[in-house]
C-alpha cells in the first residue's frame, strides 16, 4: 500500500504533523506502535497537559535551554497562540494560570488528545495502532517503512515524531535514534532532563516526603553560582525533586556530569541574615527556659527541626538563655544556606523530557526536513531541543511537528505542480 507520507509515531508532535500534512491536502498514514495515541500526553502535567505557554511569542526562547535559534523558524510558522486556537476551534476551552501555563478548563489532558484525534479523522488521516516500526530505508526516491510483523509500507516522504527516552513505559525507547543514525545523521548523547537529582547527604532522606514553599535554591560548582530561583522543592529518600529542582536539572547537568555540586537552600528567603537572627533571638526570649530543641516549631516544619538542630552544633537539651551569640549565628547561617551536595540525575523512568537526539546542524531549520536525506523530516523530542518547564517543551513538539508536516506536504505539492507543468 503507497501512502504520500507516513508519520512515525503518535505522540504530540507526530499528531501535529500528520493534520498539517492532512489539512494541505496530503494522503497520511501515522504509524504508532501503543494500543492508543498520546499515550505520554495522558500523564503529562500530572495528567491535566501543559498544552502551551502564554507568554509573548519572543519570550518561549528564553525558556529553550538548546538550540533556541534552530527553533526560531518552527514557532514563529506555529506559535503558541496558534496552538491555543487549534484547540479552542477543536472544543476544547483552555485556561491560564500562574507563570502563564495553559490548560485545558476541564484538567484532563484526555480531551486534548481527543481534539488532536478527531481533527485527524476529520482529515482523512488513516492511523494504525500496535505498529512497531522495524526499519525506514530509501530506495529509488521513495521510503519503505517496514513493522515488526513484516509488513511495509511506502511513502514519498516519511516524518520521524517516535520521541526520546524519556518514560519508557509509554513507548519512547529510542527507535527513532536508530533510524536516523541509519542515514547517516549525529546523534547527540541523550541523557534525563527535567528530573529529580541526587544528594550525597544522610541526613535527607530523613526530609522525605517535605515539600517547602518558597525557598531559594542555589546551585554553585566552588566557583561560581550556576542556578539561583525561588520555587517549591520537594525532598525524597534519594535526594530533592520538586518543581524548583526539576528546573535546576536541565540547567546545571553539564557541571553535574564533572562532579558534585554545592545545593545551598535558603530557607527564609524573605529575611536578611540581620533580620532573621532578630526573629531567632526574639523567639528565644520568650522561650528561655526552654530546650533549644523545643523552640524551633514557630521556624521549621516539624520534621525539619531534628536535621537542623544536628547542623546547628548546639545541643538539643541546652537551654535557648544560655546559647551564645555565636552558635546563634551558625544557625542563621543553616537556616540561609542549609547545606546538601547534588551528584547526579535520576534515570528515563522518571524524566520529563529527554535532551540530546538527532543534531539540529543535520536538520533544515525552515522545513524540519534532514540535511542529509531529501524526503526525511524530524519532529518533537527525536531533536536534540529541549525547554524548561511551563509548557515550553510541548511547543517545541506543536511547533516542530506543524513544521515538518506542513513542509513535507507542500513539498509534494511542489512536486506534482512541476510534474503538471512538464507535461503541457
Amino acid at each position: 500500500m503507497s501512502e504520500q507520507i507516513i508519520v512515525a509515531g503518535g505522540g504530540p508532535a507526530g499528531m501535529m504533523a500528520a493534520i498539517a500534512a492532512a489539512a494541505q491536502g496530503s494522503r497520511v498514514l501515522l504509524l504508532e506502535r501503543n494500543e492508543k495515541t498520546g499515550k505520554k500526553l495522558y500523564i503529562t502535567g500530572k495528567g491535566r497537559c501543559n498544552v502551551t505557554n502564554a507568554c509573548q511569542t519572543d519570550e518561549i526562547f528564553s525558556q529553550i535551554v538548546r538550540n533556541a535559534k534552530f527553533m526560531y523558524s518552527a514557532i514563529y510558522t506555529y506559535d503558541n497562540f496558534r496552538v491555543m486556537d487549534f484547540f479552542e476551534q477543536n472544543r476544547t476551552p483552555l485556561k491560564t494560570e500562574r507563570g502563564g501555563r495553559v490548560f485545558p478548563v476541564s484538567d484532563h489532558s484526555s480531551d486534548i488528545i481527543r481534539a488532536l484525534a478527531k481533527a485527524m479523522e476529520r482529515l482523512g488521516v488513516t492511523v494504525r495502532l500496535h505498529t512497531r516500526i522495524a526499519s525506514v530505508v530509501k530506495e529509488n526516491g521513495m521510503f519503505s517503512v517496514t513493522d515488526t510483523d513484516g509488513t511495509v509500507y511506502d511513502a514519498a516522504k516519511v516524518i520521524l515524531a517516535t520521541g526520546g527516552l524519556s518514560y519508557p513505559s509509554t513507548g519512547s525507547t529510542g527507535d527513532g535514534y536508530l533510524f536516523a543514525e541509519r542515514f547517516g545523521h549525529t546523534l547527540i548523547p541523550p541523557n534525563p532532563s527535567l528530573t529529580a537529582m541526587y544528594t550525597k547527604e544522610s541526613y535527607i532522606p530523613k526530609l522525605q516526603g517535605l515539600a517547602l514553599k518558597n525557598v531559594r535554591a542555589r546551585i554553585s560548582d566552588g566557583r561560581k553560582v550556576l542556578y539561583d530561583d525561588f520555587g517549591e522543592l520537594l525532598f525524597t529518600h534519594f535526594g530533592v525533586s520538586g518543581p524548583l529542582m526539576l528546573r535546576a536539572s536541565a540547567l546545571v547537568q553539564e557541571w553535574l556530569q564533572k562532579g558534585p555540586l554545592r545545593l545551598n537552600i535558603d530557607l527564609k528567603p524573605a529575611l536578611t541574615e540581620e533580620q532573621l537572627d532578630k526573629r531567632i533571638l526574639r523567639d528565644f526570649e520568650q522561650a528561655q527556659n526552654k530546650q533549644f530543641k523545643n523552640t524551633l516549631q514557630h521556624l521549621l516544619p516539624a520534621k525539619m527541626i531534628p536535621v537542623m538542630i544536628e547542623l546547628s552544633g548546639i545541643e538539643p537539651e541546652k537551654k535557648v538563655n544560655e546559647i551564645t551569640k555565636e552558635e546563634r549565628r551558625h544557625l542563621t547561617e543553616q537556616l540561609k544556606n542549609f547545606p546538601a551536595h547534588l551528584t547526579g540525575l535520576r534515570d528515563f523512568n522518571e524524566a520529563i523530557i529527554t535532551r540530546g537526539g538527532v543534531s539540529v546542524k543535520e536538520i533544515h531549520p525552515s522545513t524540519m526536513e534532514s540535511k542529509l536525506v531529501q524526503g526525511l523530516y524530524f519532529a518533537g523530542e527525536l531533536i536534540d531541543a529541549d525547554a524548561l518547564t511551563g509548557g515550553f517543551n510541548l511547543q517545541i513538539a506543536w511547533s516542530s511537528g506543524y513544521l515538518a508536516g506542513m513542509s513535507a506536504a507542500q513539498s509534494l505539492s511542489d512536486a506534482a505542480a512541476a510534474g503538471e507543468k512538464k507535461k503541457g
